[in-house]
């Protein structure tokens, strides 16, 4: 530990650039993937508390599927099953890239969708009915009445998932993407400091993480305010 500022004086000016070029994928990746997380949560949700018993069902099973494999499972499926599985369409499209940010949409879409149910289901009743009973439709009463109070039930848990899922991209080098983490691993190997490397790499996550949270509890407050 004593030998790191000599070891960062002598090579800090080579992996920096590198490892920050790296986490911009690491970046996207966290992005594009909550985003999509997002959607698919939101539409589970959705059907989670429909009164269609097929949409519930089918709900139910995407989120206890998802839910229970561990991530590093779901990006080696969606990575390399379904060009076995239909071995004639080119999957030249389909990179590392794209499979990352899919498996991580598609695990956080069920941890997600449990969130924004529950943030649902904790808001009475009443307040649809009486939505309802005023001439709005179903879809006005969610979209304008239930969704808007909900949100801020579900802020710090989504807030959470954001941060973790930052992280979580760590996982996308096992497919071979050419994030922060895979990057670390190269410059360790070739230069046979993995000790410094690595935890260079921490203060960079760390760098990232921090204005999510910074982010959340701003956004915490303003809705605090605006209830």
């Amino acid at each position: 530990m004593l030998q790191l500022p000599e070891i960062y004086a002598e090579n800090i000016h080579r992996w920096l650039p590198e490892l920050l070029y790296y986490s911009l994928t690491t970046l996207k990746i966290g992005f594009f993937s909550f985003v999509l997380a997002v959607l698919f949560g939101v539409f589970f949700a959705l059907c989670r508390t429909s009164r269609n018993r097929f949409l519930r069902g089918f709900a139910i099973g995407y989120i206890e599927i998802a839910r229970g494999l561990p991530i590093v499972v779901v990006l080696y499926i969606v990575y390399f099953v379904p060009p076995q599985l239909f071995p004639g369409i080119n999957w030249q499209w389909f990179s590392d890239f794209t499979a990352a940010v899919l498996g991580l949409g598609l695990h956080g879409g069920a941890i997600l969708a449990e969130v924004f149910r529950s943030g649902i289901e904790a808001l009475h009743k009443g307040q649809r009915e009486a939505a309802i009973s005023l001439g709005m439709t179903p879809a006005k009463a969610m979209t304008y009445i239930i969704l808007p109070q909900a949100a801020r039930i579900v802020l710090p848990p989504t807030g959470n998932y954001a941060i973790g899922l930052l992280k979580d991209t760590s996982l996308c080098t096992l497919i071979g993407v050419n994030e922060i983490m895979n990057g670390a691993k190269s410059i360790a190997s070739s230069d046979y400091q993995p000790m410094a490397v690595f935890v260079l790499v921490a203060v960079i996550y760390f760098a990232m993480s921090y204005p999510l949270s910074l982010a959340v509890r701003y956004m915490e407050r303003r809705l605090r305010v605006s209830g």
